[in-house]
């Protein structure tokens, strides 16, 4: 499966902008050490949330989500739940399905329920994954919730496979987190992609969003992504092209929830390459690790966004299986503020497993780096293609769901020279049987690492990848790559592993007022 064109699109902002950016900097590419801080304990999580945006509207694609938590993450003993149901959608109030320009739901829309609410891929035992499938094409969103045992590190993959059509290819997302602010670098309206960003409201108050798009000349103002209203428990899609006057090939999507939260994730729908998700960005940050580029890619394209007030200076390496190069004539990458700006890469990888490494040339410098990626793949009119952004380390744990008996590539990267580390990959049991088994990888500092990960013996269905960094080594990023080819069209889809979040830290009580009364 050859790869001709790889885009990796990094974005680069003003670090006082941020919030939340000591969760994911680190001491040097970015990523702070899951520890407790001073007089506190990490404890699991009780309850998690996530959201799966609608699958696709092809009539000859097939979904399946895997659901899965990891052994012992949760509270020994304590029982839970974790399940997905249908979430409403928005369409117009004439009948037409509301797939445009998104707006209040009051206002020329009306809020629909879902026709169905049975819940879906519901866990029962932690260790071993819960697949459902469904080839509607139709689906609806989903809107997922997980407590006690089940709420630390649970995870659920999206996968469909679609056969034919302009979104042919293997769609692949890792269901989402609520939050009030995304970003997608990477996004297009150009005639030749629909890119839809679909809004899932997750909770029982509506939810006023904007989206605000950044092309080459900075931002581009449309007054219809403006105060988008997303109804409770519902979902809106909105096409990127009605935000625009003219075509933009290269831009950044900065979605910001200004009521509530969302769950937000962009379908990019190619008419020569076929469709992908294209995850959120990690939270920008002073640095960016972007894992998983395929050692078959043979041309590389960056492109930056600096939203803040100051431009940003980048120095650009590639995290090889040997060490650390700066590819010759692109060492560097200067991006204006509020500009997007776009740098061919080509072969970079040289035909091996890589990694991009964003840094400030600058160890003063007022940016900050994140963003988000493709890779469109094959030859003449075989053409597919993938996604995948920079994403935050690993701290203790992360987790892919969905693999398959051949297909995934796993690639772990420590991105700081010197600092080795080794990682713990386990896969589980399968979702219709198998026993799990557990491998140890040590990554050269300043390397990538790219392997067929191990397989549960005996294995029945799909099966999940928990990997855990050992403690005392430096920082590791990860991605997978599905590899599931349809009639001679390479289908791919590449997921980052960030860490699950299935711990928090909880501060020590100082004085204990729970026998006090008014």
């Amino acid at each position: 499966m050859k790869r001709t064109l790889m885009s990796l699109i990094g974005a680069a902002v003003a670090l006082a902008a941020v919030t939340g950016v000591a969760t994911v900097a680190a001491p040097a590419p970015g990523g702070a050490a899951q520890t407790a801080a001073p007089g506190g304990s990490r404890l699991p999580v009780q309850r998690s949330a996530l959201l799966c945006p609608p699958p696709t509207s092809s009539a000859v694609g097939e979904t399946t989500y895997t659901a899965f938590v990891p052994p012992g993450a949760g509270a020994a003993g304590k029982k839970g739940t974790a399940q997905l149901v249908p979430a409403g959608s928005v369409k117009e109030s004439g009948g037409k399905d509301g797939k445009g320009k998104g707006g209040s739901a009051g206002d020329g829309q009306q809020a629909v329920a879902p026709g169905d609410t049975k819940p879906v891929a519901p866990l029962t035992e932690a260790g071993k994954p819960v697949t459902a499938t469904t080839e509607s094409g139709g689906a609806p969103a989903l809107v997922g919730a997980a407590d006690g045992a089940f709420a630390p590190g649970w995870t659920v993959q999206q996968t469909t496979s679609v056969a034919a059509g302009a979104g042919r290819g293997l769609l692949g997302l890792s269901c989402v987190a609520p939050d009030t602010t995304f970003w997608f670098p990477g996004v297009s309206t150009d005639k030749d992609r629909q890119d839809y960003v679909h809004l899932t409201n997750p909770d029982s108050t509506p939810a006023v969003v904007d989206l605000e798009l950044h092309g080459k000349d900075g931002a581009l103002r449309a007054a219809a992504g403006e105060n988008i209203s997303v109804p409770p428990h519902a979902t809106v899609p909105v096409l990127l092209s009605t935000l625009t006057g003219a075509p933009v090939t290269d831009a950044t999507l900065n979605v910001i929830a200004r009521e509530g939260r969302v769950g937000a994730a962009v379908q990019a729908v190619d008419a020569k390459l076929g469709g992908d998700w294209l995850p959120a960005a990690a939270d920008p940050a002073p640095s960016a690790v972007l894992p998983g580029i395929p050692a078959d890619a043979t041309s590389v394209r960056l492109v930056a966004l600096a939203p803040g007030d100051a431009d940003a200076d980048l120095k650009v390496q590639l995290a090889t299986p040997t060490g650390l190069i700066a590819p010759a004539g692109v060492e560097t990458l200067h991006v204006k503020s509020g500009m997007t700006t776009a740098m061919d890469l080509k072969d970079i990888t040289k035909g091996e497993a890589a990694s991009l490494v964003l840094t400030p040339t600058d160890s003063g410098t007022r940016g900050g780096v994140g963003g988000g990626g493709g890779v469109p793949g094959g030859t003449g009119d075989k053409l597919a293609r993938a996604f995948t952004p920079p994403t935050g380390r690993v701290g203790e744990r992360a987790t892919a769901a969905d693999n398959r008996d051949k297909g995934s590539t796993l690639t772990l990267v420590a991105p700081e020279k010197g600092k080795d580390a080794k990682v713990k990959v386990t896969a589980s049991a399968g979702s219709g049987g198998g026993t799990p088994v557990s491998k140890t990888y040590t990554v050269k500092g300043g390397a990538t690492l790219a392997v067929e990960p191990p397989r549960p013996q005996g294995l029945k269905g799909s099966y999940a990848l928990t990997v855990e960094p050992e403690p005392g080594g430096g920082p590791v990023y990860a991605a997978r790559m599905l590899a599931q080819p349809q009639g001679g069209i390479p289908a791919f889809t590449i997921q980052t592993l960030p860490d699950d979040r299935g711990s928090v830290t909880v501060p020590t009580a100082r004085q204990d007022l729970s026998l006090l009364t008014d």
